[in-house]
């Protein structure tokens, strides 16, 4: 009878192959150039190792890749926090330690107190992507101007599309919708059904908000102008396709930053945001004041 193998579980001693050992060191020289955007997705490294490195652009490559970077991580040569996966948020905390804890974090809301930044600016701004596993390091690129950041890829659902068209619907002002999806049939679907039927939700409801959706990314132009790497469409996908695909994780994280904040400062009031910024300080130091003044000082940080 044959032995059952399976896959490695919790920390494991590896030993890989000098090829392997070579790729393991060009994945942590493209973390060490991108360490100001990490945790980076396993498809952007493979999209950088394709496009700087001469990897093999193919799902069995990518599949090869991912399983060494599985390997690498639980071997301690790769940092666990460096890589990020879709859908791995997990939250633990459902309570305080006790009254110090509480009060500590408020003393750290106080401190940290932000007023809503896209206050005064002529419309409101809202991004989507794709690839979930992309959205906490585009929100590190809008978090400065409380622009924020949500997935688009349930927005197939009618429901989802149903509440996004309320929560856009009821701001009396104009929003942008700004979306990174990937240059593919399915991609380009979504958008566009996406927008589409969200507009019409928006009207039938007699909703007070205009809302303006912009393919922000991935573009043909981009594709040509940062020589990004393209495979032909899926057979299997019939919809309506010009040209060669490319997904949104091709595109450099430098690059992709500079594309979403050309995208705010272009839209930006810099008066308003200046205004902003100077009464959320003031807001500020006047509750780190109020709150010393009624929590009494250094004797509330034992709960008494």
């Amino acid at each position: 009878m044959s032995a059952v193998t399976t896959r490695v579980r919790g920390m494991a001693r590896w030993e890989p192959r000098a090829a392997t050992i070579t790729l393991l060191d060009t994945v942590q020289s493209i973390l060490a150039e991108y360490r100001d955007y990490l945790p980076m997705t396993v498809r952007q490294i493979f999209y950088r190792l394709v496009g700087a490195h001469g990897y093999s652009k193919t799902e069995q490559a990518y599949a090869r890749l991912g399983e060494h970077l599985n390997r690498a991580r639980r071997a301690g040569l790769i940092d666990f926090d460096a890589i990020r996966d879709d859908g791995s948020d997990i939250q633990t905390r459902i309570g305080w330690d006790d009254a110090a804890d509480l009060i500590a974090t408020w003393r750290h809301d106080a401190e940290t107190f932000r007023l809503d930044r896209q206050q005064g600016q002529p419309r409101r701004l809202l991004f989507m992507v794709e690839a979930a596993g992309m959205q906490p390091m585009v929100a590190g690129f809008t978090a400065a101007f409380s622009i924020p950041v949500i997935p688009s890829g349930g927005f197939d659902s009618t429901t989802a599309k149903y509440r996004l068209a309320v929560a856009l619907g009821e701001h009396s002002g104009p929003t942008e919708v700004l979306h990174i999806g990937d240059h593919d049939p399915s991609g380009v679907h979504l958008f566009s059904s996406m927008a589409e039927d969200v507009d019409a939700l928006i009207r039938d409801l007699t909703l007070p908000g205009e809302v303006l959706f912009t393919r922000l990314a991935v573009t043909p132009e981009q594709v040509a102008e940062l020589r990004l790497p393209t495979a032909p469409p899926k057979a299997t996908d019939r919809r309506s396709f010009e040209g060669e695909t490319t997904q949104a994780e091709a595109i450099a994280p430098d690059d992709l930053a500079q594309i979403v904040t050309d995208v705010i400062t272009n839209r930006l009031d810099p008066a308003a945001y200046e205004a902003v910024l100077a009464r959320e300080s003031a807001i500020r130091k006047g509750l780190v004041v109020t709150l010393d003044r009624l929590l009494g000082g250094d004797d509330a940080e034992d709960g008494t």
